[in-house]
């Protein structure tokens, strides 16, 4: 799915306009996506499964990626990004997907949403690791931010926590794994870095 995501980005080109032009702080936008994905992982622990719980998951996470893509660009597109505001974004990022997987505590034992929120996070280091060697900022993978969402939103609808929480969590090893053999293979090709 992330191949989709300039796709999204020109869709969201009207609603980053007027953020711009209204002046809001891309940090504003991070806190934003943060706040609902407390809320979605609130959605999640509240309702009993079903088609509501699904719909209310999935508007509160489809914010969620919203405000994601939003502040990045409002950043760039204001001239106001920073390299603090890049480490507030990843910070909120993490804070937004472990808030809305808290919310699956209600539905399964604890060890495992521990574990699968330890997976979940793995792509996003693994991706940072490399960027922070000199690689560009590995991204995609079969189970990204975006497939993590949907699989949440599937949890909702059917309570199947532990099945949904297996695959997202084999499937963001999965994707830190392809993305480390990526960043392997680009610092392979460059030049060493000597001190």
């Amino acid at each position: 799915m992330y191949a989709l995501k300039p796709w999204y980005a020109r869709r969201l080109a009207r609603t980053r306009a007027v953020l711009v032009s209204r002046r809001v702080s891309p940090n504003a936008l991070t806190a934003a996506g943060v706040a609902c994905g407390a809320a979605a992982g609130l959605a999640l622990w509240l309702p009993h499964p079903g088609p509501l719980a699904a719909l209310a998951v999935g508007l509160l996470l489809a914010a969620r990626l919203a405000c994601a893509n939003l502040d990045g660009g409002v950043a760039r597109e204001a001239g106001t990004g920073t390299r603090f505001g890049a480490v507030v974004n990843e910070l909120g990022d993490r804070l937004a997907e472990l808030a809305a997987l808290a919310g699956v505590l209600a539905l399964a034992p604890a060890g495992v949403v521990a574990a699968t929120a330890l997976a979940v996070t793995l792509p996003s280091w693994v991706a940072l690791a490399g960027a922070a060697a000199g690689a560009p900022r590995a991204q995609g993978g079969p189970v990204g931010k975006t497939e993590r969402c949907v699989l949440l939103v599937l949890i909702a609808a059917t309570g199947w926590a532990a099945p949904y929480l297996a695959v997202m969590a084999a499937g963001s090893l999965l994707t830190a794994a392809l993305r480390l053999l990526r960043i392997r293979r680009h610092l392979a090709s460059s030049p060493a870095v000597t001190g």
